[in-house]
């Protein structure tokens, strides 16, 4: 199961800024820049139904070129809910409340289905007046198209383009376009980690997708094709060691063979059963000496002689 609230707080936490400039340009003119302060985890509890809801991520920002603050309130909603516009307002309230700022409301609603507009508001009202016209931000992922975000540079929209409306036939073109336009970002390795590791979250392809995303990798310009398999094998190699100190099996024979297949396309049955039958030291072994292979004969040779 994919920990959703998991991989949109790490993204949205590392990569705030970028986050609001991609959009929301307008409140990016207003903040003032390195004035963000990640708030510790919001817990509020419902009495009357017994439950404690955590809020996704919270920030305290300054307006720019003044000493006042808001907040910025953004929560990620991975499936539909009908009273999410009502827990959206009590989550500003009880911000409000508790903090004595303003509060900046978003809402990124990141389900695959339904495409239709969902609410960004809560009213309450009567036959005479509106007592409670609350409104927030809603930023719907799937009615954006990621061809509109494959050329900024922003790593925001890197990762995120992994979550948009994105025809099956095109997913592995869209995973190679998150990690071409990550290639091209100057980020250190644990920033870079984090999108890769999101974007593999919600795009991982079965066999004919990733035979199909070899075939578009070919098609990238030389300098350009490096520097994505430069990133790809970068962040393999930190999954895979992390599978090996953890000791799993599963999961190093799944990021070995994905290593292998991103450099020489899709392994046949045999190759890929021999692989299955390595223990751990000898894919341990592998996994270094996949670094100097150049062609996939390399590989036949290493196997038949491990």
């Amino acid at each position: 199961m994919i920990d959703h609230d998991r991989l949109f707080k790490e993204l949205i936490a590392n990569f705030f800024m970028e986050f609001i400039e991609l959009f929301l340009p307008e409140v990016r003119d207003y903040v003032e820049a390195g004035s963000v302060e990640l708030l510790d985890k919001e817990v509020f509890t419902d009495i009357t139904a017994g439950e404690r809801h955590e809020v996704d991520l919270v920030a305290k920002v300054r307006f720019k070129g003044q000493d006042t603050c808001f907040l910025v309130h953004v929560e990620n909603q991975a499936q539909p809910q009908s009273n999410f516009a009502k827990r959206m307002f009590a989550y500003f309230a009880r911000l409000h409340e508790k903090h004595d700022l303003p509060v900046y409301p978003i809402a990124v609603f990141t389900y695959n289905t339904p495409f239709s507009l969902q609410p960004d508001s809560y009213q309450v009202t009567f036959p005479d007046r509106v007592v409670l016209n609350f409104q927030f931000r809603a930023i719907q992922l799937n009615r954006f198209r990621w061809q509109d975000f494959a050329r900024k540079k922003n790593p925001a929209a890197s990762a995120l383009m992994a979550k948009m409306r994105i025809a099956p036939e095109d997913r592995a073109r869209v995973k190679l376009e998150c990690v071409r336009l990550l290639s091209t970002l100057k980020l250190n390795e644990a920033k870079a980690q984090v999108i890769l590791g999101f974007v593999d979250s919600y795009l991982r392809l079965d066999q004919e997708e990733q035979a199909r995303y070899g075939v578009e990798l070919q098609k990238l310009e030389p300098v350009e094709r490096e520097k994505v398999m430069e990133v790809t094998m970068s962040w393999r190699e930190a999954a895979l060691q992390e599978g090996l100190l953890l000791g799993k099996q599963e999961g190093m024979l799944s990021v070995i063979t994905h290593q292998i297949e991103t450099r020489f396309g899709q392994l046949d049955a045999a190759t890929r059963e021999q692989i299955e039958r390595l223990n751990p030291d000898q894919l341990r072994d592998l996994a270094d000496a996949l670094l100097d292979f150049s062609r996939v004969e390399d590989l036949a040779k290493w196997l038949e002689s491990a």
